[in-house]
């Protein structure tokens, strides 16, 4: 292009430019846009006045998720209104003024504002971020000026084929930008219906649990079959196979099934929870430390973690040490000299093992639940005697309060000359005892 051509080109543009602002049209757009931005402007702050739930100036830092979240939707009232009302502007300017070019124009720039707003507020995850505004602000802008259609078209025109399948560029976009719009919508989803789940404090913590798990089992089968749907997969024949495969995945994963399906069972029926202590019919010993849909950790006192699956839990026996009640009653063993005076023993050893800050003592308690000291049996060397007492929570671990009794009753023995017998045998020789001297001359 030569200066000529420039300069002409110029001129053309300057005479479209001046007859654009001689027309009456123009400036009726340019009023009616104006009109609007100040009506959407008072009508959202009437709005605000009579739903005060979207008054994001009430907002407190304890406020409830999804309060947050609708606040947060509030700041986009007045410009969600100005885009209606401007939509609605472009028919009847077309109707009445033969025009609609400006209004258009306002309408286009008022929703990029407003996408780009609500990107920038509400995707916080970075890849889906960038994925949504360098892709999905450029596809909202040529759907508002009408060039999609034919980029779509374009796009189904690039395909390739694998065996019997299709492939379309378009599909193939359609997929990565659904996809993650979907994948956002589900974390978002998740996020707040699993806040307002744990906010249900009225709820048992097992039922919160388990429909805290079902909140997120089922959006994600909701998330896969609307990705199928995008993706143009018949969801009949789906079904069709699915139920087939799943006759086929039922043999093989019975195992995983019956830990899912008895995981819901003990979150429901309450049988074991987080903190107790459970003895496994083995023997085997562990604090409850986490409750998976297949299987449930049990932590040792040694620092070890078993993984118990569900199962376990229902079909063998097992005892929960503190189901509801977290008090445990233990006993200690010991034993004295026969010529001990038990009578006064047994104050002594009351006394030593109710001093101890772990044991539950007092006149408040129940005369079964105060620590008492009896005689057992009588043993080859001495009496066997033996103490119970109760205790919050397991004598074991940071509670160990068997050993420190032991240490106890054993000084108190000591300190009140009482003896602690060590095995004794009595030898008799029945028949009359052979002199060594007549051995000897024989």
């Amino acid at each position: 292009m030569d200066f000529g051509q420039a300069q002409e080109y110029l001129i053309e543009l300057l005479d479209t430019v001046g007859r654009v602002l001689t027309q009456p049209g123009t400036y009726s757009q340019i009023g009616m846009i104006l009109l609007i931005y100040a009506f959407a402007y008072l009508l959202a702050n009437r709005i605000r006045k009579y739903l005060p739930f979207l008054d994001a100036s009430q907002q407190t830092i304890g406020d409830h998720y999804l309060r947050r979240q609708v606040n947060r939707l509030s700041n986009l009232v007045f410009p969600l209104l100005a885009i209606l009302m401007l939509r609605i502007s472009v028919d009847l300017s077309e109707d009445l003024l033969d025009q609609h070019w400006i209004v258009q124009t306002a309408l286009t720039i008022a929703v990029m504002l407003v996408a780009n707003a609500v990107i920038n507020e509400f995707f916080a995850h970075k890849p889906i971020f960038k994925v949504v505004k360098w892709v999905g602000l450029p596809l909202i802008f040529m759907h508002m000026v009408g060039i999609l259609s034919g980029l779509i078209e374009i796009l189904e025109s690039v395909q390739f084929s694998v065996g019997n399948i299709n492939i379309t560029t378009y599909g193939i976009v359609r997929v990565l930008i659904f996809g993650s719009v979907l994948f956002w919508l589900g974390r978002v989803s998740n996020a707040t219906g699993q806040e307002i789940i744990r906010r249900q404090e009225h709820i048992d913590l097992r039922t919160r649990a388990v429909a805290a798990k079902m909140l997120e089992i089922g959006i994600a089968i909701l998330i896969f079959l609307l990705l199928l749907q995008v993706m143009g997969i018949n969801l009949t024949a789906l079904a069709v196979f699915g139920g087939a495969l799943g006759v086929g995945i039922g043999f093989g994963l019975q195992a995983i099934a019956s830990n899912f399906i008895s995981g819901i069972i003990i979150l429901l029926d309450r049988s074991i929870s987080i903190g107790d202590y459970v003895e496994l019919e083995d023997g085997r010993t562990g604090i409850v430390r986490e409750l998976n849909m297949r299987s449930t950790t049990l932590e040792t006192y040694d620092g070890k973690d078993i993984m118990v699956p569900n199962e376990k839990f229902i079909v063998d026996t097992f005892t929960n040490w503190t189901h509801k009640n977290k008090k445990q009653r233990y006993r200690v063993d010991f034993s004295v000299a026969y010529s001990s005076d038990l009578r006064k023993l047994v104050g002594i050893i009351k006394d030593v093992v109710a001093g101890h800050p772990q044991v539950l003592s007092g006149d408040d308690l129940p005369i079964e639940e105060r620590p008492d000291c009896e005689i057992d049996s009588f043993g080859d060397s001495g009496v066997n005697m033996f103490v119970e007492f109760w205790m919050e929570g397991i004598d074991d671990g940071v509670n160990r309060v068997g050993g420190d009794l032991l240490l106890l009753i054993f000084e108190a023995l000591q300190e009140h000359g009482y003896e602690i017998p060590f095995p004794q045998r009595e030898v008799r020789v029945l028949n009359n005892p052979i002199s060594i001297s007549k051995v000897n001359k024989s």
